[in-house]
């Protein structure tokens, strides 16, 4: 394995060395460079960035249960694959979740973190095709928004879906780059809404934002997600 540090290992370079196995692993698994239904060596990972295999299996572990990873008796860390029933049951989820958030910003009158338009007007900084960090900004962006209730059961609920949704999303725009700026409207068009707590826009401008990543997926072949692309939705 050729080990190039990715952008959330060097975040982490300074950090205890199971944090930076964790974000060099789930990075090159979002970025498909550790495709689904392959095997990744405990050995190898812990050769390859210099580190004793402890903090390998504590991130192991940590991957395991974020659903990135199974670990299987003797045969190591296999990349989990996103099945087509499982993407509907994850965006039915997010629709649940999203639109009780929806319902009560819009309701209570709640006001939003101006965090999330200067994460908007990073994701407008990002150049050429660093989809990771789309993603990454993508994530919070509407773990921001879910936040903003004040429930921390939910808002653990809602992250706990970031694996999958991260996956999804560097695949959905594998298929249809074109659709950044089309998001990047979206995400404009949602935020305003939310602001105005006007709920009927709100929920349209939702379901239009979520709609066309089934769709751009159920075209790929086998529809089965294995992480192999490199895109965002």
């Amino acid at each position: 394995m050729n080990v190039m540090m990715p952008v959330a290992a060097q975040e982490a370079e300074r950090g205890p060395a199971r944090e930076r196995v964790y974000a060099y692993v789930r990075e090159q698994i979002l970025r498909g460079v550790f495709a689904g239904g392959s095997f990744i060596e405990e050995e190898e990972i812990s050769s390859a960035m210099g580190v004793s295999r402890t903090p390998v299996r504590e991130a192991f572990h940590r991957l395991e249960a974020e659903r990135f990873i199974d670990l299987l008796p003797r045969r190591g860390a296999l990349v989990r694959q996103v099945t087509a029933q499982e993407l509907a049951d994850l965006y039915e989820t997010r629709r649940m979740i999203e639109g009780y958030a929806i319902a009560r910003i819009c309701r209570e009158k709640i006001v939003l973190p101006a965090s999330m338009e200067a994460i908007l007007d990073r994701m407008d900084e990002i150049a050429g095709a660093d989809h990771f960090a789309r993603v990454e900004l993508n994530r919070e962006f509407h773990f921001v928004m879910v936040r903003a209730l004040g429930n921390e059961v939910l808002s653990e609920l809602y992250q706990s879906l970031g694996a999958r949704q991260q996956r999804v999303a560097m695949r959905a725009l594998a298929a249809d780059p074109g659709r950044i700026e089309r998001i990047r409207r979206e995400h404009r068009d949602f935020l305003a809404a939310l602001r105005e707590h006007d709920e009927v826009r709100s929920r349209a401008v939702l379901e239009e934002h979520l709609r066309p990543v089934t769709g751009v997926l159920s075209r790929l072949p086998g529809y089965v997600l294995t992480g192999e692309a490199d895109a965002v939705a």
